[in-house]
Formats: structure tokens, sequence, C-alpha cells
């Protein structure tokens, strides 16, 4: 018996829509990190951008714990003498409330072309709204636990 492994061009996407508010930052984001890298089909082939495409509003109702609206800094450098600039979790949730999420989903998938290509099937957006309504987006709810 062979092992079976999927071609790109059968790979059929689907639309999912997440509802941000309330959600906790990390586990938000690797719930859209296994969407986005088809880990939740069983067909799953690493090397294939097979996954769905992902819609999530009010982002800027996300959640986080502890003390990481304070605490937690965001650093990049210009590549000039002295151009190492930081911000805030809390000042960045204020200014651009997507992109807390898209940096710590972005951690969460491959650092090569495959990853770039799966990170364009997200969709951020702070409020509400979207214009993805023509898609038909299903909303996504976790598996409950059985107790």
């Amino acid at each position: 018996m062979k092992t079976y492994s999927q071609k790109p061009r059968e790979v059929e996407a689907t639309w999912y829509l997440i509802d941000a508010e309330g959600k906790t930052l990390g586990r938000l984001a690797t719930t859209i990190a296994n969407l986005l890298r088809g880990k939740d089909r069983p067909e799953y082939t690493p090397h294939v951008n097979m996954g769905s495409f992902v819609i999530v509003i009010n982002a800027d109702k996300i959640v986080v714990t502890g003390k990481k609206l304070t605490d937690k800094y965001y650093r990049h450098h210009t590549g000039f003498a002295g151009g190492l600039k930081s911000i805030s979790l809390k000042d960045m949730m204020e200014k651009h409330p997507t992109r807390a999420l898209m940096k710590a989903v972005k951690g969460m998938l491959p650092h090569n072309s495959l990853g770039a290509d799966q990170l364009k099937k997200l969709k951020i957006y702070a409020g509400s709204e979207h214009p993805h309504q023509a898609q038909q987006p299903v909303e996504y709810k976790e598996l409950e636990v059985i107790k």
C-alpha cells in the first residue's frame, strides 16, 4: 500500500469565520495557524499549501492574561545605527489592533515561502464587519470536549 500525498490542484479551500471577542491571543493564534496549515484535515500534507481561508473579526477585543499588556514588547531594527524600535502590546492594540494577532500567527507558521503563502489566506478585521460575504464563510466553532 502506498502513502497518499495530496497534490496542490486537488485542494479545495473552505472559508472560516472566527469571532475573536473574549478569546485569548495565543490560543486563538494556535487555532488559526492549524487551520491555515491544513492540520484539521485527514489528508494533511506538510509541503502543500492546503489550508483554509480564515476571517477573524473583532480582533480589537482579544484578551491577554497576566501582565502581558504592559510587559510584552515587540521590537524591530530599522537597519540604521541606534534604530532599535519597540512598542508595548497595549500600545500596539490601541494603534494597530490587528497586528498583534498577525504577528502571533506568523510566528507559528513555517518561515519560508510556504508560510508566506499560508499567511496570505488570513484576513483580520478590528470590527465586526468584513467584505467576504460572497465567499460564504462558515462560522468556526472548536470541538467541545465531551465530559
